[in-house]
């Protein structure tokens, strides 16, 4: 049968409609995932067509997967991270949703208190099992959207859930149904998708919860979750590792429109921000994020990695407010105790910090040499150096002027820069091994001049 395509407004055939397949044992994909050895790229060399949405979004998952795998935030911490993601996705809400649990009285509580801000955005939503009692918990809350945690590969379905395919997909239908019913707007959150049966199960059940969507006249998300982080961003690959062709497939044979569906991803595999880029491109209108990628394992999609992708897709930050990052990453750092590795691109202490002397030299002529970009308009973080071995007269000269912004800039070859690389050297050559410190340059400095220089860094 030939019918117009809602998703590209041409003829299509539509006889691709995909039945359950209820087998009676799992499909674990063992030539793709042989579990004793490194899981398998295959190719079916199948093209799939870029086709980004005009608006994409961010959402995030700080408070709900991110939060499980640290120790838990407090109320005030909760609320705290919350106005910063609003401050963060500006006043176009480019950082469109967050989701919260619900099990325990805190979990309450912080909902309730960051919904008493009045926020426009983030939209609060809440993540439950497809359980009865589990939505009984949201169903008081006031909130629109939840989202519903539907496993959706054999290996979730028989070896946790034990249960057949079709069994899990009656219980998952009857705790969307009563999100229908009380007028809740369902995310199904297709859990391992990257190892499930994508015709067989996948597109089936999706088209059920379409077709339950449809006559309740309700909305429906489906988020696509590669919650082992199998999935991989190149083109011409088959399912169900391809990004491209899980977007492309939910999108084409399940008839998700684009602001209906979202990418989550894990970094097992270092792909995660690759992919969520590779989902928006292929059709996903939102990716979900967790800040500074803290989450179940490796981490989630770094929700301040996206901001830059979807500023460099986009060529603009809409209304975004960068400079926020910086502050939230003190954040963590200072009011969580969470560690944060020195050389994490955007939020470590030495992300745009060089310790190489030929690299200070660049910084010293000009800043954009060897800076990503203007770290200090953008994120309020200027370029730094470090001093120790390898620093050079222009690493000294480029920390002087950094750190006291003298009136006429110092040259590499000033008696100063000159007096101070022979004592660095003198360090080094006593057996020194680690980086010089602010306290001890300041020290020298102040031996050196009799006191005359000020550092602008107190």
């Amino acid at each position: 049968m030939l019918e117009i395509s809602n998703q590209t407004h041409l003829l299509e055939q539509r006889s691709y409609k995909y039945s359950l397949q209820d087998v009676a044992e799992p499909n674990l994909y063992r030539d793709v995932y042989p579990y004793t050895e490194i899981p398998k790229v295959p190719f079916n060399h199948r093209r799939v067509p870029i086709d980004m949405p005009e608006n994409v979004y961010i959402t995030d998952t700080s408070l709900r997967d991110g939060q499980q795998s640290v120790e838990p935030y407090t109320v005030d911490q909760i609320v705290q991270i919350f106005k910063m993601l609003s401050r963060l996705g500006g006043p176009n809400g480019i950082i469109r949703q967050t989701e919260f649990f619900v099990y325990s009285h805190k979990d309450r509580e912080a909902l309730e208190k960051c919904m008493a801000l009045g926020l426009k955005f983030p939209e609060i939503t809440t993540w439950i099992r497809a359980r009865k009692q589990d939505f009984e918990l949201v169903r008081d809350l006031g909130i629109k959207e939840t989202g519903i945690l539907v496993s959706a590969s054999d290996y979730h379905i028989f070896k946790k859930l034990k249960m057949t395919r079709s069994e899990a997909m009656k219980q998952y239908l009857d705790t969307i149904a009563m999100a229908f019913e009380e007028g809740v707007i369902p995310r199904c959150h297709l859990e391992d998708i990257t190892r499930a049966d994508f015709y067989g199960f996948v597109v089936p059940f999706v088209n059920e919860v379409s077709e339950m969507s449809r006559q309740a006249g309700i909305p429906v998300k489906i988020r696509a979750c590669d919650t082992m982080g199998y999935g991989v961003p190149y083109t011409e690959v088959a399912l169900p590792r391809s990004v491209p062709g899980i977007i492309y497939g939910l999108r084409h044979y399940a008839d998700v429109p684009s602001d209906m569906l979202e990418w989550h991803g894990h970094n097992d595999f270092y792909k995660a921000v690759s992919n969520a880029g590779a989902a928006w491109l292929y059709g996903a209108g939102a990716v979900n994020c967790s800040l500074l990628g803290i989450g179940e394992r490796t981490g989630n999609i770094p929700l301040e990695a996206m901001v830059f992708e979807y500023a460099s897709l986009k060529g603009t930050l809409n209304g975004m407010d960068p400079t926020v990052i910086s502050e939230i990453a003190d954040f963590f750092r200072r009011d969580i105790g969470y560690d944060i590795p020195p050389a994490t691109p955007f939020v470590g202490e030495a992300f745009n910090v060089t310790r190489a002397g030929i690299h200070a030299d660049g910084l010293l002529k000009d800043d954009e040499i060897y800076n990503i970009f203007d770290t200090e308009t953008i994120l309020d973080r200027a370029p730094s150096v470090l001093i120790g071995k390898s620093s050079g007269l222009a690493g000294i000269a480029y920390w002087v002027n950094q750190h006291y912004a003298p009136d006429v800039p110092f040259d590499k070859k000033d008696p100063l820069i000159l007096s101070l690389k022979a004592w660095v050297d003198e360090e080094y050559e006593d057996g020194r091994q680690t980086m010089l410190s602010t306290a001890e340059l300041e020290e020298k400095i102040g031996e050196l001049t009799g006191g005359k220089l000020v550092s602008q860094k107190r």
